[in-house]
C-alpha cells in the first residue's frame, strides 16, 4: 500500500502570491498603523508616558513619536486618495464608476456611525454650554452638516468631539472627488499638478497669517496629498501588471525601499516634533505634509511588492481585524480616554497621575485607552455601521430586480 505524504505548506506562502488587484492586503497594516500612531499621540497627551528602550548600553526614548502623532493624519489623508482613485485607474476612459452610487456608498459608510457618534458626546457635554441654546443648536447642526470646521466656535470650541475635523475634510473631498477623480484620468499631469498648486499657495498663504489655527487643516490645504494619492494608484496598477511574476531580487529590492522610507519617516517625525510652540508645531506641520505623503506613499507602493515578511506584517489577520474597526477607533479614542481620565476610572494616590509619572497608574491608563475603543469599535463596526450598509445594499438589489 502506497503511503501518502502530506505537504505542508510554506510559511508565508499567501504573502509570496501575487498582491490583489482588488484588495490590497498591506493597506489594512498601513491604514491600522497610521490610526494607531495617533491614537497613541492623544492617549500619550493624557498619561504622559514615554516609553523607551535600551539596545547596546544606549537608551532610545520614543518621545518624538508620541510627540508628533498628529502628523499622521496626512497619512490616512493619502491613503483614502489612493483608494478612492483606485477604481478609476483600473477603468478604462469610457467605463468610469458612477457618481451616484459612489456618494451613497461613502454616505452609509460614515454618516450613521458619525452621527452617533456626534449625538452621543454632544448629550454628554451638554454642561459644558452652559445653557447656550443658540450655540448648542449651531455645533450640533454644524456637526451633522459636516460644516462644522467652517466655524472657529464649532471647530476649535466645541465640546463634542475634537477628532471629527478629519471627517469633515474627507466629506467634503468626496464631493468633489468624481470631478478631480475624471479630470486626473483625462488629463493626469495637469490635474495633479493644479491640485498640488493650490495646496502650495494655500499653504504659503496661511504661513503668512499670524495665527493659523483655522486654515492649516482646511480642505484646500490637503489638495497635494489626495493628488499623490491619485498618483500611487496610477502608479501601483501600472507595477503590478509588470511585476505579477516577480522574483526574489526584485522583492528584496521593494522590502529595501520600505527600510529607507522608514528611516525618512522617523527622521521626518524627528523633525517636526522639534517644532516649538503652537504656531511653530503648525507652520512644521504644513511644510513637512508633502514630503511626509511621499515617502508614506513610496512605502505603500514598495510594501505591495516586497517580500512575504513585509507583507505578512501587513497584511496579517490582526493587521486586518483593526483596519476594518480603525474608522469607529478613531471617532471615539481620543474622547474615551479623556473621559477616564477626567473621571478617574482608573484608581489613582495622585490628583495628577499623569504629571506626577504615578507607577503603574499611567501603563494601566495607556492599556485601557487603547483597549477600551478598540473593543467599542469592534462593537459598532460590525454591529452598527456593517449592518446598515449590508441593509441598504439589500434594498437597492431588491430595486434593480
Amino acid at each position: 500500500m502506497q503511503s501518502i505524504t502530506l505537504k505542508k505548506p510554506a510559511p508565508f506562502e499567501k504573502y509570496n502570491q501575487p498582491v490583489g488587484d482588488r484588495y490590497i492586503d498591506v493597506l489594512d497594516g498601513v491604514r491600522a498603523v497610521l490610526v494607531l500612531l495617533v491614537g497613541a499621540f492623544h492617549i500619550w497627551q493624557q498619561s504622559w508616558l514615554t516609553p523607551h528602550f535600551t539596545l547596546f548600553g544606549q537608551r532610545y526614548s520614543l518621545d518624538f513619536l508620541l510627540r508628533s502623532g498628529y502628523i499622521w493624519v496626512d497619512g490616512l489623508i493619502l491613503l483614502s486618495g489612493f483608494l478612492l482613485y483606485l477604481p478609476y485607474a483600473r477603468a478604462e476612459m469610457g467605463k468610469m464608476p458612477p457618481v451616484g452610487p459612489f456618494l451613497l456608498k461613502r454616505f452609509l459608510r460614515i454618516w450613521p456611525s458619525y452621527a452617533l457618534n456626534v449625538i452621543l458626546f454632544f448629550f454628554l457635554a451638554v454642561e459644558k454650554y452652559n445653557g447656550n441654546g443658540a450655540y448648542m443648536a449651531k455645533d450640533l447642526v454644524t456637526h451633522l452638516t459636516f460644516t462644522h470646521t467652517f466655524f472657529y466656535d464649532t471647530y476649535y470650541g466645541s465640546p463634542i468631539n475634537g477628532g471629527l475635523w478629519t471627517v469633515g475634510v474627507e466629506w467634503w473631498f468626496y464631493l468633489l472627488f468624481p470631478l478631480l477623480g475624471r479630470c486626473y484620468k483625462k488629463k493626469p499631469m495637469l490635474t495633479a499638478l493644479g491640485m498640488m498648486t493650490c495646496a502650495f499657495v494655500f499653504r504659503a498663504y496661511v504661513s503668512t497669517l499670524t495665527d493659523t489655527r483655522m486654515w492649516f487643516n482646511q480642505l484646500p490645504a490637503f489638495l497635494d496629498v489626495y493628488a499623490l494619492g491619485f498618483i500611487g494608484a496610477d502608479a501601483f496598477v501600472a507595477l503590478r501588471g509588470k511585476l505579477l511574476q516577480s522574483g526574489k531580487k526584485e522583492k528584496r529590492l521593494f522590502s529595501l525601499i520600505c527600510l529607507l522610507c522608514v528611516i525618512l519617516l522617523v527622521y521626518i517625525a524627528k523633525a517636526q516634533a522639534s517644532s516649538s510652540g503652537q504656531e511653530g508645531i503648525r507652520l512644521g506641520q504644513m511644510a513637512h505634509r508633502f514630503p511626509l505623503a511621499l515617502c508614506l506613499l513610496v512605502l505603500m507602493i514598495s510594501a505591495c511588492f516586497a517580500s512575504a515578511g513585509v507583507r505578512f506584517v501587513l497584511g496579517n489577520r490582526v493587521m486586518r481585524f483593526l483596519s476594518a474597526i480603525s474608522f469607529q477607533f478613531y471617532m471615539y479614542h481620543q474622547v474615551l480616554c479623556v473621559q477616564i481620565r477626567e473621571r478617574r476610572l482608573i484608581p489613582s494616590v495622585s490628583e495628577t497621575p499623569n504629571r506626577d509619572s504615578e507607577w503603574p497608574w499611567q501603563p494601566v491608563f495607556t492599556l485601557c485607552s487603547f483597549l477600551l475603543p478598540i473593543l467599542l469599535g469592534a462593537i459598532l463596526t460590525y454591529g452598527f455601521e456593517k449592518p446598515i450598509i449590508r441593509y441598504f445594499e439589500k434594498m437597492r438589489s431588491r430595486k434593480k430586480k
